[in-house]
């Protein structure tokens, strides 16, 4: 991940605007969606940039901050603050953008979050020629909010960054309080005092999301599972999820995604943490990934608490390897090549490895002390990398 030297917390931006085809037509030159997520001392920022002109190979988007905010880290960008005046430029596989094309990223910041006016990209206003906006512009690309849906068989809540083939949910057609429809709640082996429900005061896009109460101690797991998502693809799965949590990840295993593989005697392929950090686990012989020495543990990362991370993670049944991505950025720890790399993934390439995965789970499971509360939102499965 790269990080601008400056400070941001908690916010999701979205905005929209376009390039100008001739000087004469005074259209935007792009369209810029501005979600945030505001805390007492901080915010995060989602940004949604999208291209209304003629095709560009790369893009930089810059705006001036109204007030002392200042960003601390970034992801799908590389961004950089002086005094209030802020650039943020492509990286080398989101710069490419055609004609109504959107690039994501997003940052955090400390102060309080206040949508800027003056977007421009390489060095075009987005308000337009002379900063006046048209009097009847013409839409040239979709609204960015409100995808549309592409994949056969989409779930009706289309959460940001779902492409065509995936499948994708953002839990907005949940009726009740309880996950129902593609989503149940289930309790693995005993049920304790673990919960998890549809939330409409916390979310990262939309008005819902995915809230679990998970408590301390084996019996007290929860997850909610569905066996659609992962039937997009049926030999690499790119899983992506944007999670939100209150309490750092202990030293005790935990899980927070689980999924059913039908190749290791439906025991469980299991994402969660170790030692303060990102883990995978394997079910059925315990390996883990990274292995649980100090150095390995050190290439891992922790995952921030207090703002919506994006959390994703490839499988590849056809040849084992597995790599995962948070906040855009690829951990070290956690990327199984198929090659042995001691403190990495020597010890889970230490019999074959050909998972067929049968179903998702996003939940909670401790196997020792640790308690946490979690969000999941705008979870989209596919055939190739979705990004944030």
């Amino acid at each position: 991940m790269r990080f601008a030297p400056l400070a941001v917390a908690g916010v999701a931006l979205v905005a929209a605007a376009g390039f100008a085809v001739t000087p004469a037509q005074a259209a935007t030159a792009c369209d810029v969606a501005w979600t945030a997520n505001q805390w007492n001392a901080g915010f995060t920022a989602d940004v949604r940039l999208t291209n209304n002109a003629a095709p560009i190979a790369s893009w930089t988007l810059t705006w001036t901050f109204g007030g002392s905010q200042q960003i601390t880290s970034a992801w799908n960008a590389t961004v950089s603050q002086s005094g209030p005046a802020v650039s943020a430029s492509s990286l080398a596989w989101n710069g490419t953008l055609a004609t109504g094309a959107s690039a994501t990223f997003g940052f955090q910041a400390t102060g309080t979050n206040a949508t800027p006016s003056d977007f421009a990209v390489n060095g075009v206003s987005c308000a337009g020629d002379g900063g006046t906006p048209p009097t009847s512009p013409t839409p040239t690309s979709p609204t960015p909010t409100s995808p549309t849906p592409s994949s056969p068989s989409p779930s009706p809540s289309q959460p940001p960054g779902c492409g065509s083939g995936a499948a994708c949910d953002g839990f907005e057609t949940q009726a009740g309080g309880t996950p129902s429809g593609d989503w149940s709640v289930t309790y693995p082996d005993c049920q304790g005092t673990g919960t998890a429900a549809i939330d409409r005061t916390t979310a990262h896009s939309g008005a819902a999301s995915l809230r679990v109460n998970g408590a301390a101690g084996y019996c007290n797991h929860v997850f909610v599972r569905s066996t659609r998502m992962l039937a997009t693809t049926t030999d690499t799965w790119y899983v992506r999820y944007w999670v939100r949590h209150t309490t750092a990840l202990p030293a005790a295993h935990t899980t927070a995604v689980a999924l059913r593989d039908a190749a290791d005697g439906d025991r469980d392929l299991r994402f969660g943490g170790q030692n303060g950090a990102l883990q995978w686990n394997r079910a059925s012989d315990d390996a883990t990934l990274p292995e649980q020495s100090p150095a390995g543990v050190a290439q891992s990362a922790p995952l921030p608490v207090g703002t919506w991370n994006c959390v994703e993670f490839k499988v590849d049944g056809t040849d084992g390897t597995m790599q995962t991505w948070l906040n855009g950025e690829s951990v070290p720890g956690l990327l199984e090549d198929g090659v042995p790399t001691h403190d990495i993934d020597g010890q889970w390439l230490n019999r074959t490895y050909r998972p067929r995965l049968t179903d998702l789970r996003l939940g909670w499971e401790s196997y020792g002390d640790g308690a946490d509360t979690l969000w999941y939102d705008d979870v989209v499965v596919s055939a190739a990398r979705n990004h944030c």
